[in-house]
């Protein structure tokens, strides 16, 4: 039990200053980079939309609502099912809080790697459905009426900063993130050193156990961190790692099946084998330029040990998730 508080606390104690300024950044970000704005650049033909909508979704905070519903919306307000495809792969797989405790938990090699691994992915994804399922004829727009709109004039613009970072988006992701902590606490405190390095230490299996563990369930982007984190200091190694942190966030069953209903089979077909390819390429690659990654994710936990500031930073930090919980479910 004491293992399991210590590694609980000081996985909690190095992401917290991290996250705390993410959520700053993205309620900024929510605030200035509107809806409309988005949905404007999503529409025509070519590979100029499918970039804008990957680059886009990379940092853009979504609504409460989540990346399914506002991909249906841009898909309904304009966006071509490329660009629409393309933001749905790469917007979950990565934003500015999760980019942020990225960098706090595994190094500046995975913070680079996954922005750039979620840009290719929603890229790749865009060109194949442009290319197997493309649209038939000009996509009616429609004026904005969705709850990301609607509440944009509402309150000064600082108030809805604050608003949507401390509260909105932590209700969003609290719970997903204390169970990502609980489970990352456990695997350091049970599972001896070492234990997954004779099956999980690299190559094509490791990364399809991973897949098929990521594939099917839902992990936020910044929730699945700590777990990644846990998994490698027990030798998973860092590509298989990579291949749960672009899948789990990526892919839920729930996605698929409303990518089925709304786009059709072919387009739901090709988000998933896009996914399942672009992590398995990804994972393989990581692995083979950067043969030291697990060593330099060790040092770098070691070297971002537990200051007063982190302390600080990991009682706000929970209290905010705390009463995110609880006023979701209170309401």
């Amino acid at each position: 039990m004491d293992e399991f508080r210590i590694a609980f606390w000081a996985t909690l104690t190095q992401m917290s200053p991290y996250l705390l300024f993410g959520f700053l950044v993205a309620g900024v970000l929510s605030v200035f980079i509107s809806p409309e704005f988005v949905e404007r650049h999503l529409g025509g033909h070519g590979i100029w939309p499918l970039l804008k909508a990957s680059l886009f979704g990379i940092p853009l905070p979504l609504c409460s609502c989540g990346v399914i519903p506002v991909t249906m919306s841009l898909r309904k307000h304009g966006a071509s099912k490329g660009a629409a495809i393309s933001f749905l792969l790469s917007t979950p797989q990565t934003g500015v809080d999760s980019i942020l405790v990225t960098y706090g938990l595994l190094g500046p090699v995975y913070a680079i790697f996954r922005p750039v691994a979620a840009l290719i992915t929603g890229l790749v994804g865009g060109a194949m459905v442009t290319v197997v399922d493309p649209d038939k004829g000009p996509k009616q727009t429609a004026p904005c009426s969705d709850a990301c709109c609607a509440d944009k004039n509402k309150s000064p613009k600082i108030v809805r900063v604050l608003r949507y970072g401390f509260v909105t988006l932590p209700r969003d992701i609290g719970k997903s993130m204390l169970i990502g902590l609980l489970i990352a606490a456990v695997i350091a405190a049970v599972i001896p050193e070492d234990f997954f390095a004779p099956v999980l230490d690299g190559g094509i299996l490791a990364m399809t156990v991973m897949m098929l563990l990521g594939i099917p369930v839902y992990v936020c982007a910044t929730a699945s961190v700590p777990v990644a984190v846990a998994l490698i200091s027990k030798g998973v190694s860092p590509g298989a790692a990579l291949v749960f942190l672009m899948t789990g966030p990526a892919t839920n069953a729930a996605a698929f099946t409303t990518i089925w209903a709304s786009l059709g089979k072919r387009t739901a077909l090709t988000y998933l084998a896009t996914v399942a390819g672009s992590a398995m390429a990804a994972g393989l690659f990581l692995d083979r330029f950067f043969p030291n990654l697990a060593t330099d994710v060790q040092t770098h936990a070691h070297e971002m040990a537990p200051s007063a500031l982190g302390n600080i930073a990991a009682v706000v930090l929970l209290g905010i998730l705390s009463w995110a919980i609880f006023s979701k479910y209170r309401r």
